[in-house]
């Protein structure tokens, strides 16, 4: 997701349609979180170009939650792993009024030791909500440039996520906490891969081809007839009657 607004995080509710290493900055996120609305980090459409690559959701609850120093309800956490190396820890609020409230700790620096700690630097908070301006249909979070660090503890390979903490202060002196305790539940864990566009487009192209030829057979359209049919069947599609590696 170009991360457009990585996250626009959509998180958004949670936005997730979902909520949510390189090894660089990686290490088992985010969990998806009870009542998910619609995905944080939402999937990239035809041809947008996200870079999320994995989405881990976490089982367990909120001990502290709080930013710019108040203190939130928390609802879901995630973490989300960009394909450039950046990572976040991300928190939906649960404001009934503001499905779109949501929290992001994050930063591109980032360390594991052995398989069952995480560290991972943080240089932003994303802070999200429904009075954030649209684009695409994306809600675009404000970003506040922070110093902090969000550590995980826990087995990655088995699951076994046990805590997230995290403490981070921006540029005005505002600071944000999370202590996130696991319940013992494994993470789910999404990986993300994205075909490359021509193989897209081609199966695109197949899938148009075949109900055109379905509505030929169906119009009864002659023998002679047919390829001019399909041509013009795939151009009233949007579909070059060529294929693009031809």
């Amino acid at each position: 997701m170009r991360l457009r607004f990585v996250l626009a995080i959509a998180f958004a509710p949670l936005a997730v349609s979902p909520f949510a290493h390189p090894l660089h900055a990686a290490p088992l996120g985010p969990a998806a979180l009870e009542r998910p609305a619609r995905p944080v980090v939402p999937v990239a459409a035809d041809e947008q170009t996200y870079d999320i690559d994995l989405v881990v959701g976490l089982s367990g609850r909120c001990t502290v939650f709080r930013a710019a120093g108040q203190n939130l309800p928390c609802r879901a956490v995630k973490y989300f792993h960009g394909e450039s190396g950046r990572a976040y820890f991300t928190i939906a609020v649960d404001d009934p009024a503001d499905k779109g409230r949501i929290v992001s700790f994050s930063g591109d620096k980032a360390r594991r030791d052995r398989n069952d700690f995480y560290e991972l630097g943080i240089d932003q908070v994303l802070l999200n909500s429904r009075e954030r301006p649209l684009v695409d249909g994306i809600r675009v979070p404000r970003l506040e440039p922070s110093s902090g660090m969000c550590k995980q503890t826990g087995d990655i390979e088995s699951k076994q996520i046990k805590s997230v903490s995290c403490v981070a202060t921006d540029r005005e002196g505002r600071t944000y906490e999370l202590q996130f305790e696991a319940d013992g539940q494994p993470a789910t864990v999404q990986k993300i891969t994205r075909e490359p566009l021509e193989s897209v487009r081609r199966r695109a192209r197949l899938k148009a081809m075949k109900s055109c030829r379905i509505k030929a057979t169906e119009a009864q359209i002659l023998a002679r007839d047919k390829t001019a049919y399909l041509i013009q069947c795939l151009e009233q599609g949007g579909i070059s009657p060529v294929s693009g590696d031809q």
